[in-house]
């Protein structure tokens, strides 16, 4: 049975792609779940795996096309086998006496041999460099000739056009380095520098032989200026608060190791009752929830939570859908989930997108105190922090409790202080007194 291959729903406000690379040849035999092709976007360079095993009769989409979402990209036949991919018809020896002339029909030219590819995966050194945490920059090996990896074929394009080099773009997001089309546009927009005149000429900066100049990663660069776009466009402003963590604490001890055993291993921790917490408190106060877009205010009738999971390579925010609808134990699930793949570089892209509210854990690292910064376009975000005994007056008594501290970035152009400050004791008294997510109190 003949499967066809197509171009897979790209994520947000992408419509096309550029075929950047055949793994497979036509005639050749494909595994299930074996890649076949690698398509190069604005933003990511994606890997396309054969549904079925089989073998690839026929390429639609050669390397180097544009294709739009959807489009026909090849064929994989079930039924076929190695090497039954049509070929031009062998020329007879000889011909009986008397035979009718055959029609000519025209060969198809002769397929010239694939050039050598390089490995999907080369071998890497002793000391790889870390792998990005998804798919929306990949960090590269540097590259051993000390010019830029290679560019793909829409990107090698756009820079002749651009009459650039790939020396100027530098290090590409691509696999294995190369350069991308995204890359070549990032490159492009990137603003001019200001034409205001330094106070003093600076000469060059004098190299200190015990520093290091390493380039700033895409993931890195693409952080740094979503992180700033927050700060120049939102009027954020951030609100504290404190919580007790003692009715928590006893009720996952209590609580755990049945947890645990129900729910097939999914373990209880402390997230999924702060991300509880905030879905009852953005019911509460939706404007938490909603964002600007031009002179409107959007409101969400749902929740798609973004988690914040940092590493190595930078930090991602992977989304959880309709979280409002989720259990304990599906949150949890999720979670490590996203926390897993996040280490692995196996996100996807549309996980990363379409959040409306975030949470951010400073406390895994130590830190006491933040102020946590928006994600745009969400106009909301909290900041947990590490649980640390503190002495408190409870009942006219002074008494050691652990405690942590919250914080909420708010953006004060759609939330007023008043709605930031209630939200955010809504949240407190959730976390205290976790009867009330179970009542929706």
């Amino acid at each position: 049975m003949a499967t066809d291959i197509k171009v897979p729903t790209l994520g947000e406000s992408v419509t096309s792609a550029t075929v950047a690379r055949w793994m497979k040849q036509e005639g050749e035999a494909v595994a299930a779940d074996e890649p076949l092709v690698e398509l190069e976007t604005d933003k990511v360079t994606v890997e396309i795996n054969a549904p079925s095993a089989g073998v690839l009769t026929s390429i639609s989409a050669p390397e180097g096309s544009e294709v739009p979402v959807g489009a026909l990209l090849g064929v994989l036949d079930a039924d076929a086998k190695s090497g039954a991919a049509p070929k031009p018809a062998a020329q007879p020896a000889g011909k009986p006496a008397g035979a009718p002339a055959a029609k000519p029909v025209a060969a198809p030219a002769a397929k010239p041999a694939p050039e050598p590819r390089p490995a999907a995966n080369p071998q890497a050194g002793v000391n790889p460099p870390p792998r990005a945490l998804g798919p929306v920059a990949r960090p590269a090996p540097p590259p051993t000739d000390g010019v830029a990896h290679a560019p793909l074929p829409a990107a090698a394009k756009l820079i002749e056009e651009k009459h650039l080099s790939p020396a100027e773009i530098g290090d590409g997001t691509g696999k294995d380095g190369r350069i991308t089309k995204g890359d070549v546009l990032e490159f492009l927009n990137r603003p001019a520098p200001a034409a205001t005149p330094a106070p003093a000429a600076r000469g060059p900066r004098t190299e200190e032989p015990r520093e290091q100049r390493v380039r700033m990663t895409r993931l890195r660069r693409t952080i740094a200026a979503r992180l700033k776009e927050a700060q120049n466009t939102a009027a954020m402003l951030t609100t504290f608060n404190e919580v007790d963590m003692s009715a928590v604490m006893a009720l996952r001890s209590e609580y755990r190791d049945a947890f645990e055993k129900k729910h097939n291993g999914a373990r209880l921790g402390f997230m999924s009752f702060f991300v509880k917490a905030c879905v009852a408190a953005l019911k509460e106060f939706p404007a938490v929830n909603a964002e600007i877009d031009g002179d409107d205010i959007v409101y969400k009738n749902f929740v798609h939570m973004g988690i914040a999971v940092g590493g190595a390579a930078g930090l991602v925010v992977p989304v959880i859908r309709d979280v409002d609808a989720m259990d304990f134990a599906e949150i949890e699930r999720a979670i490590a989930d996203f926390g897993r793949r996040a280490r692995d570089g196996a996100l996807k892209l549309d996980e990363l997108t379409g959040g409306t509210f975030s949470i951010t854990n400073g406390g895994v690292y130590g830190s006491l105190m933040s102020t946590p910064i928006l994600n745009p376009p969400q106009s909301g975000i909290l900041g947990m922090h590490k649980i640390q005994d503190r002495p408190m007056v409870v009942a006219g008594k002074i008494e050691a409790r652990p405690m942590m501290y919250l914080a909420l970035s708010y953006d004060h152009r759609i939330v007023d202080g008043s709605e930031a400050v209630s939200f955010l004791v809504r949240v407190k008294q959730g976390v205290e007194d976790p009867r009330r997510l179970l009542l929706g109190l």
